[in-house]
């Protein structure tokens, strides 16, 4: 049974801007998740996670995060303790400054996995992307928890009083980084949802008797680690093992300037 050609040009049209809005959706998801990667940069370093709401003789006046302890003084600039300098957060939150930067790990690593579409295709890179966006959202949602969790530590009883207790602020109250880390875990779970619509997408557009594409250069260089010749059976180009190099080593310096 022959198709007619005005059924056959409205399909064609339709498949046209299907894949229009599936790349600007892509682009915007792309766009969201950069920015993202940065706000949680923010999030890990500002000593704003909690402060205090009224300041008098016997309690100093400040703000407190992962890492520092600020108080206010005389000078413009807040006599802050600590840093990332030292690579060492305050000994009460040390676990949740862990889960964070595993966090921060996740989604720069599905950032720098933006340059796989040039190699994979995009329904993979969506996948791998979202996973990975998830499991920032899980150690985020997990820090979240952990944070008010902690409260009850030397740090806090001096900024905010004995009165302080787990889940109990005393005379402080959570900050813009806290409440910036909770709208965090919402955005991860919106941007790993349209990662994952955006890969069901580009499969639907995929034929049902098309042909299975070549495996994924990244994942053939992982088994490389165990099979040697199985990068000439699968016939890996030069060019796409130097740009994977590359890109794995981009990641290496992106974790070491931020922690250094």
């Amino acid at each position: 049974m022959s198709v007619s050609p005005g059924l056959a040009d409205l399909s064609r049209l339709y498949q046209t801007e299907f894949v229009r809005s599936a790349r600007a959706v892509g682009v915007l998801w792309a766009v969201c998740t950069l920015c993202f990667a940065v706000i949680q940069v923010v999030i890990l370093v500002q000593p704003s996670w909690v402060g205090t709401t009224a300041s008098g003789p016997p309690l100093p006046s400040g703000t407190m995060g992962l890492f520092e302890v600020c108080l206010e003084s005389d000078w413009p600039v807040p006599d802050c303790r600590g840093g990332l300098s030292s690579l060492s957060p305050l000994p009460s939150f040390q676990s949740v400054a862990v889960l964070v930067g595993v966090s921060l790990w996740a989604v720069w690593t599905s950032v720098l996995c933006l340059c796989l579409f040039r190699f994979c295709s995009a329904a993979t890179v969506y996948k791998i992307c979202a996973w990975l966006q998830l499991t920032a959202g899980f150690c985020l949602a997990l820090a979240c928890l952990l944070f008010p969790d902690s409260w009850e530590s030397p740090e806090m009883r001096v900024l905010c009083g004995d009165s302080v207790g787990s889940f109990s602020p005393g005379n402080c109250s959570v900050h813009w980084a806290y409440i910036l880390a909770l709208l965090g875990i919402l955005d991860y779970a919106i941007l790993a949802t349209l990662a994952f619509v955006l890969a069901n997408r580009q499969d639907a557009l995929l034929p049902p008797d098309a042909p299975d594409g070549e495996p994924c250069p990244v994942v053939l260089l992982l088994a490389v680690c165990y099979e040697n010749y199985y990068v000439k059976l699968c016939k890996i180009s030069f060019f796409q093992l130097y740009v994977m190099l590359q890109c794995y080593s981009l990641l290496n310096n992106t974790v070491a300037f931020i922690l250094s």
